[in-house]
């Protein structure tokens, strides 16, 4: 059960942070920066990426009862952004749940540097990533072992972002734009079929009469 649930967690978050994706887009954004910059803004961005998923973590399905929003609405909800974030890596385009639109990259090539946004948000703890957070926390909730286990994969994928980060010209070199599209297509189809699952999961939790 534990392995299971840390399988779980683990593709979740790999698929969502997409570590060889992003190290791929931060590469190209940072392709007139020096390498001690670029590595100094890939460290920065991931700690403050990491204290925003982990602070939602654990005030997340506060605030939705706060807000009277059930989990297993937000399940729904999340699963249906979800899925449309998988739609964009399948098809590999740009709608602004994990990229920047033209006029928030207009504005990154005017700075130099893009720790904060886009970096950290949203490319790494974008709307996709903190609704998976509160998901898989929701699905452990009351098992503090299991919710410790989330909590550990989400520092492994964290810490495998970093390491992506910072050697993201040896990332871009060998994966090229084409291959970091290859690798998104890929994650996306999985990530499609676990937005499927939050859904249904959802479903069963507002309907438990007409879904079984």
């Amino acid at each position: 059960m534990i392995i299971e649930a840390a399988v779980t967690a683990f593709i979740t978050f790999f698929v969502i942070l997409d570590p060889p994706g992003t190290a791929a887009v931060f590469a190209a954004m940072t392709r007139n920066v020096a390498d001690h910059h670029r590595r100094h803004m890939a460290r920065r961005a991931t700690l403050l990426a990491a204290i925003m998923l982990f602070a939602f973590a654990f005030i997340g399905e506060g605030l939705l009862r706060i807000l009277g929003i059930s989990l297993p609405a937000f399940r729904v909800a999340g699963g249906v952004l979800l899925f449309l974030l998988a739609a964009d890596m399948v098809f590999a385009r740009q709608s602004g749940l994990r990229s920047t639109t033209p006029v928030e990259d207009a504005e990154t090539a005017a700075r130099e540097d893009i720790t904060v946004f886009p970096l950290a948000f949203p490319l790494i703890a974008g709307p996709g990533a903190m609704t998976s957070v509160v998901l898989m926390m929701g699905a452990a909730a009351g098992d503090y072992q299991r919710q410790a286990v989330v909590l550990a994969m989400l520092a492994v994928v964290m810490a495998l972002l970093l390491g992506m980060l910072l050697a993201a010209g040896r990332v871009l070199r060998v994966l090229g734009l084409t291959g970091a599209h290859v690798v998104g297509r890929v994650l996306g189809i999985i990530l499609a079929a676990l937005a499927a699952q939050f859904v249904i999961d959802g479903l069963k939790g507002a309907l438990p009469g007409l879904v079984g």
